[in-house]
């Protein structure tokens, strides 16, 4: 079993915790998470873009010159592709990119990716995280304390109005909740920050 340092939130070490080889131990398949990223990647595309084709370009109904004698290309229609103003070929229109991948191959990705933070040594666990008032100060402080200075995903075991409020105006911190954490966020902050509870949480449910 892994083990890691458990802090207090003044940045003391409260000790160690145990952490279960199946969430936190598991084997890291790069393959599998650049497969799960991508997914993600793609499902929050808008899928918005769009251009006109030729046929549906306004105008060059006519010919703009006769076919012969002019001594210039012959043309049919001035929104040809080819003309300033014409159509595009195979041009965008809105789609929808998202897919799924199977459910467990998105488990095991998970797996992965938090097991990727223990062994770059980049997970921090709290014995608890509470604050008296919902003050973007005191979770600063907090922050500073634990000598997270980068961009850091903040995971904790339910609501807490207090700890939602100080954290929005942080710049680089997300709050997440063991039922949101997902593999694109994980690896795209670079310290993961659970509380002790939330830990049991994620062990029990990805277990």
């Amino acid at each position: 079993m892994p083990k890691v340092a458990l802090y207090h939130m003044d940045g003391s070490v409260a000790g160690d915790i145990e952490l279960t080889d199946e969430v936190f131990g598991a084997e890291i398949n790069k393959e599998l998470l650049h497969q799960v990223v991508k997914m993600q990647l793609a499902n929050k595309r808008q899928g918005t873009q769009s251009a006109l084709t030729r046929s549906e370009v306004r105008g060059g109904g006519a010919k703009p010159w006769r076919q012969k004698g002019t001594g210039r290309a012959r043309h049919g229609s001035i929104r040809s592709p080819i003309w300033i103003k014409g159509g595009v070929v195979f041009a965008p229109k809105p789609r929808d990119y998202s897919y799924t991948l199977p459910k467990k191959m998105r488990r095991s990705a998970l797996k992965s990716a938090l097991s990727s933070k223990v062994v770059e040594d980049q997970i921090v666990v709290l014995d608890s995280l509470e604050l008296s008032e919902a003050k973007t100060k005191q979770m600063a402080n907090v922050l500073k304390n634990l000598n997270v200075d980068k961009k850091a995903l903040l995971v904790i075991d339910g609501k807490n109005e207090n700890i939602e409020r100080a954290v929005r105006n942080i710049p680089g911190i997300k709050l997440a909740f063991v039922n949101t954490i997902n593999v694109l966020d994980i690896l795209n902050y670079d310290k993961f920050i659970i509380t002790q509870d939330a830990v049991r949480q994620v062990e029990e449910v990805y277990a």
